[in-house]
């Protein structure tokens, strides 16, 4: 079967801004649907998959993913015919009935969260497909088949954590023979997401999007500082569940739209509001630390409790939430599981991927095997990238290497005499980490160059990190690690070892972690190889490896956005596959 996975609710932001009009565009991602992709399964495997936000420039973009749509079915080389079905990231239809309070909570699942709705956009964007082959999946159970179906384990504990599905915040699944089975869930009003997420945004960030500044702010504040805040907000159940009382002050159907009730708590008993704009200052911080803290008691408590409660000693996570590489390395750390998986497009983009697994796996055909490094996105021919290079060609010089070991030993030698360089090749990845195909790239043993990059690349707040990527050969040198432990995905941090942290500043967080990625030459190849390269001129198998975009835009998909990335910003060359780019000098 040809099945195509979808996600995201394209009305969801026009009807909040139509019936709760004048509030701060940052309340306006307090909604659901947003991460819009799809996802392109042939006979239970993997074959295309891509965030809408690629193709239309809009980052978190909710819009129906026909630019995505278009670029699966041509991977494939299939049209719209070939498909079987369709399959949606989410299934409202049983909570129908309690939409129905008032007029307003009703056009809400009319217009945004109905099978109406969706079949609409259906026929807008591809007419013609059969309405009765578009199939709807529970949001948690599509989360939990993009980690079960893609953990390469027959039996294991299966965790999905969230802001919110339908109505859940977190499910418990143990995957076995096949199938999924609900243990437990928790409801959106206890949800460890949505508190992480209001107070992100108290903190003067974006809901729904900035969480991870929050992690990376964390580790320079004390925690100590507002502990017996998050104690007494977050209450860990013996049964494995958790209360979260002050979600539940939310009465009315304005206040548990934006959360108002629970925000004004927030401000009269954590710290008072940060604009956008302000200083951060210690006190941010040290909420920062102490809700960070917070959440990983509380991934601890829930995998811990069931792992012990099923005897399972491997874990899959998936939900926003199993983003937060920091509790990602406390459960590594805790000894709970021999293994943890998390399944690298965890997000809501991930949920077209496991709607379309899911139903996969009810036809009994699809394959379980560990997701390779997800470079399920689009690649470009020479041809394309030609056309590129003509397009710039008054402010650019290109040098053509013939071979890939030409280019990476010219890449090794700019690295190493402290160049940021664009490295662009091959399929472009699926989820929100650069892996070595849309990446920037740097000397992580320059003490100027996390500033550097921030400021004059990346255009964002100083206090960020970066992330390592080395060889899965030298991982365990470097880091506190097993030899050859793969860590493909960028997506749990690690301890650096201790006498290497003043040796290598620019990846190396104020607490001494990293958020590392290994790079193996049977998945990554041509990264490798770059690193490999890289190692014979610094020492290291090792650089620092962060996202080809700049502050506010998605990853570049094609090779004109990354020219046009590289020229509008402080990164000094850039590979297009085998060609340098280079700035024009002035003559």
């Amino acid at each position: 079967m040809n099945i195509l996975g979808l996600s995201g609710f394209e009305n969801s932001i026009s009807f909040k801004k139509a019936h709760w009009p004048g509030l701060d565009e940052r309340e306006y991602r307090i909604s659901q649907g947003h991460d819009a992709a799809a996802a392109l399964i042939i006979d239970g495997q993997v074959v295309a998959a891509a965030a809408e936000e690629r193709f239309n420039r809009q980052k978190h973009s909710s819009r129906f993913p026909v630019g995505a749509i278009c670029y699966c079915l041509t991977k494939a080389g299939l049209s719209l015919e070939d498909i079987d079905e369709i399959a949606h990231g989410f299934d409202y239809s049983p909570y129908e009935k309690a939409f129905s309070i008032d007029s307003t909570t009703a056009r809400l699942y009319r217009e945004v969260f109905s099978r109406e709705a969706l079949l609409g956009l259906v026929n807008r964007d591809i007419p013609g497909f059969p309405l009765e082959r578009v199939h709807h999946v529970n949001h948690h159970l599509a989360h939990a088949a993009s980690a079960y179906y893609t953990s390469g384990w027959d039996d294991c504990l299966v965790i999905v954590v969230d802001a919110m599905g339908e109505v859940q915040s977190t499910s418990i699944f143990r995957g076995h023979d096949g199938r999924l089975d609900k243990l437990q869930e928790i409801p959106a009003n206890d949800s460890i997401g949505i508190l992480y997420s209001l107070v992100t945004l108290h903190l003067g960030f974006d809901f729904n999007s900035d969480e991870y500044k929050i992690m990376g702010l964390a580790p320079y504040g004390d925690p100590t500082r507002f502990r017996s805040f998050f104690d007494q907000a977050v209450q860990l159940c013996p049964s494995g569940s958790v209360k979260i009382p002050i979600l539940r002050l939310n009465r009315t159907r304005d206040e548990r739209e934006n959360y108002t009730a629970t925000r004004r708590y927030l401000e009269d008993n954590l710290v008072k509001e940060r604009k956008p704009d302000d200083e951060i200052t210690d006190e941010h911080r040290d909420v920062a630390a102490a809700l960070q803290e917070c959440l990983d008691r509380v991934m601890l408590h829930i995998c811990g409790h069931f792992g012990a409660a099923t005897g399972s000693r491997r874990l899959a996570l998936a939900g926003g939430v199993a983003l937060n590489c920091t509790a990602n390395g406390a459960l590594m750390r805790s000894g709970c599981f021999d293994g943890i998986y998390i399944q690298p497009a965890a997000g809501d983009d991930g949920a077209a991927l496991g709607a379309a697994l899911y139903r996969a796996s009810q036809a009994g055909e699809v394959r379980n095997f560990r997701s390779p490094t997800p470079f399920y996105g689009p690649s470009y021919s020479m041809e394309k990238i030609e056309a590129a290079l003509r397009e710039f060609d008054g402010q650019i010089d290109a040098q053509l290497y013939d071979t890939l070991d030409e280019a990476c030993a010219q890449a090794a030698k700019l690295i190493a005499e402290g160049r940021v360089i664009g490295w662009y090749r091959g399929a472009m990845e699926f989820g929100p980490r650069a892996l070595g195909h849309r990446s920037i790239l740097a000397d992580p043993g320059r003490p100027e160059m996390r500033d550097r990059i921030n400021a004059m690349v990346k255009m964002r707040e100083a206090f960020r990190p970066f992330a390592p990527a080395v060889t899965l050969e030298q991982v365990h040198l470097w880091f506190d690690v097993a030899p050859m432990m793969e860590l493909p995905y960028m997506i749990t941090t690690v301890d650096v070892r201790n006498e290497y942290r003043a040796q290598l500043p620019a990846i190396t967080h104020v607490n001494g972690s990293a958020r590392v990625q290994t790079v193996a030459a049977k998945d990554n190849p041509e990264f490798h190889t770059l690193l490999r390269a890289v190692g014979k001129t610094t020492g290291r198998e090792m650089v620092l490896n962060t996202s080809f975009n700049v502050k506010g835009q998605p990853i570049v998909n094609t090779p004109r956005e990354a020219l046009y990335t590289f020229l509008g910003t402080g990164i000094e060359y850039l590979f297009l596959e085998n060609v340098l780019v280079s700035r024009r000098r002035r003559r």
